[in-house]
């Protein structure tokens, strides 16, 4: 089957000779999926596979191929592709009863997941067999795949981190659940609009989803408001509204292990009953419209990333997924046959030992308080022995250090929606202050600082605090985000219980960031050292003896160019309107693509683009390096500075793109509506991926790994997780510059003045000169002061501190970039170290360090094996 080899006409290697010349556009078949030449189907397969199609085409969707549209035959696909997770999905909930392993409940408002028909091919090894079915049929397989709406149920790392740790946990063979809310639209669809962001709603169920299963039999009541009673016989929380929890249940298959574990999302549903005593008075109509106020709990994803936003929806939300997890979790753990429901178990001792709850950030720490009202006043449990279950069983896993994260409730607000939880908060809060006054007589401040309740005008409740307190585990996600969590965010938490804090670096599944999205350079590794570092990323190292080796050089370059080609045309042809810029596939790719916000420091980049463009003008008969940035992400709809942000970045491509005198030395795409499917297609083209975040701000990254391990080098300062990536690889291979955190943390002691930087740099004051006076924006001169002024007066994340070092270090990618076979043989070093980058390995040290559980390889048999 000709179409299943790689392109094998040898591309040119970047030089500085050839970098002004457009690359030829890429043909027809050049343009084909490149799907991996290992595993080819055989007859038998496709032939199954075609049936199956044409079935689905005909009883599930009720069209032939003369009415069917292209979605009809996607949906005709995904019902074929799931067909064979089923049988797998069933047998795996059949062995976790049967062996009774320890749950791992992982609890997030977001799961990001992207798009699901290829990822399920790849995990089931279906790909191929799928491919060559569907061009038998006179169909192109990756039409199709990119029909799929992607599930955005996130809004960036946080939720993508959550997919990811699904994949590994079935690969890794846990019995895990993932918990989170069915919103009806997820992150908003980003139209750029004269440059300026304009938010579209999601309505990515508009279609159907054909990977989830509603399960109405296991629909549980959630309750709000209400009061207490204290009674003889126990607390009683009465005269509640109650909400319906409907639960809708996707497939998470592990790779090649037979094992499909189970997302399991919250849809709210108003019970029949809602408001009908209405009717009574004729109000018929309005009590059955009044539902929708129910139901808006799983609506919309609040679309805010690193912003706590402290409307009472949102808190519903929190509490929504939480109460309906927790009865499902309880429900679980006292049932022991498939499909029982009668209690078996009714001893809560051993709840721990079957049970780990990982609370992912604060959005999930109403658990702590809901368990312990179950345990105390539904199952009756002592308030001790209750604490102690609640402190086994939960951990906590920090995202943030930025302050405007954390998220405080007002206590009257939560008073009224939660009336027994506040009691029940107030009642850990008493308990825990009481243990520190112990230990630190005589210490007011420290139990002020301590304290889950905040005094104050308005008192609130810390989460943060109360999830520290309420878990046995709290980690950060990369090592120099753990040390700040212990020393400064938590630091006297850290002094009273120094043993329950850990570090978790994050990790990215493989099997999405490198085998599915870049299956040239997952090949051409696999035909190098086999296909093991599939499931143990650490086998990359044995690329290392291979830098040298002048095939495997070539062959990754020629990969990434074939990417860059193969991403030029995808620009040109989606964005042909928007962009009305020819791209030059030879120049360097440099991407910066994460959410917009002011301490990723997308500003600085927009700074060095000014500078080149600058540079150009000055000396248009020299010889520059050329460039292709690209910038992406969205900005919170609130989020002033970001949308600004935004505005400025695609002001300056406006101008540097159209001027005739730089030509094709430097270009300026912002990429429109990035998300997961769209990240799967630029990464592996990036040459140079940007992670230059203010040091000690962001927490770990995970694009910075997807950069990386698709052979993409990383500008970064050491932040988040570019610390252990230099460890790893070694800092002479990546492009580090700028103040560490000792130095940031020195200046906000002496005292951040910008202005020192702006009168002392010839550049950086032209920059912003420009900025500021309009010449991005002469139709609005003004347009831009907001940002100047921030920049100069009130930056917290030191934009100008930086820039001499981020300009310099710049200048040595240059360098390196005109000499194609260094710059290459520094990939392969990056790709071969890349290996402590994955979940696997994170999901491993959670399992064994924090859930008390060990990854198994055991393969569940197929369904047409009979069972021992």
């Amino acid at each position: 089957c000709p179409r299943r080899s790689h392109l094998l006409a040898a591309l040119p290697l970047f030089s500085p000779s050839s970098a002004g010349a457009m690359a030829k556009p890429l043909t027809d078949s050049e343009k084909r999926k490149q799907i991996s030449v290992r595993g080819i189907a055989g007859l038998g397969d496709v032939a199954e596979v075609r049936k199956s199609f044409n079935r689905h085409l005909h009883f599930t969707l009720v069209k032939d191929r003369n009415v069917a549209t292209p979605r009809d035959y996607y949906f005709a696909l995904a019902h074929t592709v799931r067909d064979h997770l089923v049988g797998r999905w069933i047998r795996t909930q059949q062995h976790y009863y049967e062996r009774d392993p320890k749950r791992i409940y992982y609890l997030s408002l977001e799961f990001y997941m992207g798009r699901t028909l290829q990822n399920t091919m790849v995990n089931l090894g279906l790909q191929n067999a799928c491919d060559e079915a569907i061009y038998q049929l006179g169909l192109d397989l990756e039409e199709l795949e990119e029909i799929e709406e992607d599930a955005g149920l996130g809004n960036g790392g946080l939720g993508r981190l959550a997919a990811c740790f699904l994949d590994s946990m079935a690969t890794l063979g846990l019995a895990a659940y993932g918990y989170g809310i069915r919103y009806e639209f997820g992150i908003f669809n980003q139209k750029i609009v004269n440059g300026w962001q304009v938010e579209e709603a999601d309505d990515w169920l508009r279609y159907g989803n054909p990977w989830e299963k509603a399960r109405p039999e296991y629909m549980l009541p959630v309750h709000f408001y209400g009061r207490v009673e204290h009674t003889p016989e126990g607390v009683k929380w009465l005269d509640t509204q109650v909400v319906l929890a409907m639960p809708y249940d996707t497939p998470v298959p592990g790779y090649k292990n037979n094992t499909v574990n189970t997302m399991r999302l919250w849809s709210a549903k108003a019970p029949n009953d809602f408001n009908l005593h209405d009717f009574n008075t004729g109000g018929y109509i309005e009590a059955v419209l009044d539902r929708n106020l129910a139901e808006n709990i799983s609506r919309v994803l609040y679309p805010n990333d690193n912003f706590f936003e402290g409307k009472e929806l949102r808190l519903k939300q929190e509490y929504f997924v939480v109460a309906a997890t927790l009865q499902d979790i309880v429900r679980r753990f006292k049932s022991s046959k498939f499909g029982c429901r009668d209690p078996v178990r009714t001893c809560f001792e051993i709840f721990p030992d079957k049970v780990a709850i990982q609370l992912n950030d604060t959005h999930p720490a109403l658990a702590i308080p809901e368990l312990m009202r179950i345990l105390v006043d539904v199952e009756k449990v002592d308030w001790d022995k209750a604490w102690e279950i609640t402190r086994k069983t939960c951990a906590y896993t920090n995202h943030t250090v930025l302050p405007e994260a954390l998220e405080r409730w007002p206590v009257s607000m939560f008073g009224q929606l939660l009336p027994r939880h506040l009691e029940i908060i107030y009642a850990i809060n008493q308990r825990h202050l009481d243990q520190v006054a112990a230990l630190f007589p005589g210490d007011v401040d420290r139990l002020r600082r301590m304290s889950v309740i905040e005094e104050g005008d308005c008192k609130r409740i810390n989460m943060a605090h109360l999830c520290v307190i309420g878990s046995h585990a709290v980690n950060g996600v990369a090592r120099i985000h753990s040390e700040i969590v212990k020393h400064s965010v938590f630091k006297d938490f850290y002094e009273l219980e120094p043993e329950k804090f850990q570090n978790k670096t994050n990790g990215i599944t493989p099997r999405r960031w490198l085998l599915l999205c870049n299956p040239g350079l997952a090949d051409t590794i696999m035909e190098k050292i086999g296909e093991g570092f599939l499931t143990d990323l650490s086998q990359l190292k044995k690329l290392l003896p291979l830098v040298n080796d002048e095939a495997l050089i070539r062959e990754v370059a020629q990969v990434k160019q074939e990417n860059k080609l193969k991403f030029s045309a995808f620009l040109e042809k989606e964005y042909k309107k928007e962009y009305k810029v020819r791209i030059n596939p030879s120049s360097m790719f440099d991407v910066h693509v994460k959410r917009i916000h002011e301490y990723k420091r997308q500003l600085l980049n927009c700074l060095h683009i000014v500078t080149l463009y600058n540079r150009i003008k000055k000396d248009p008969a020299k010889a520059f390096v050329p460039r292709t940035v690209i910038i992406g992400g969205k900005a919170a709809p609130g989020y002033h500075m970001a949308k600004m942000i935004i505005k400025l970045v695609t002001s300056i491509g406006e101008v540097v793109n159209h001027d005739p005198i730089v030509g094709n030395r430097l270009k300026v795409i912002f990429l429109e509506n990035y998300r997961v499917s769209l990240a799967e297609k630029v990464i592996p083209a990036a040459d140079l991926s940007q992670q230059i975040s203010t040091a000690g701000t962001e927490a770990s990254g995970t694009g910075n790994m997807k950069f990386m391990l698709n052979g993409a080098l990383t500008i970064g300062t050491m932040d988040g997780a570019n610390v252990e990536m230099a460890e790893e690889a070694g800092a002479e291979n990546l492009f580090i510059f700028g103040l560490r955190v000792e130095d940031v943390q020195a200046l906000d002691q002496k005292g951040y003045n910008a202005q020192e930087y702006y009168d002392r740099l010839p550049e950086l004051r032209q920059a912003v000169d420009q900025i500021r006076d309009g010449f991005f924006s002469p139709q609005e001169p003004d347009c831009f002061k907001d940002i100047v002024n921030m920049l100069l007066y009130h930056d917290r994340f030191k934009v100008f501190a930086d820039y001499e070092a981020y300009l310099a270090c710049q200048a040595q990618v240059d360098q390196l970039y005109q000499n194609p076979k260094e710059w290459t043989k520094k990939v392969i070093r990056n790709i071969a170290c890349s290996g402590k980058f994955s979940s696997d390995r994170t999901i491993t040290e959670y399992a064994r360090d924090i859930w008390g559980v060990e990854p198994s390889d055991l393969q569940i048999p197929t369904p047409h094996v009979p069972k021992d």
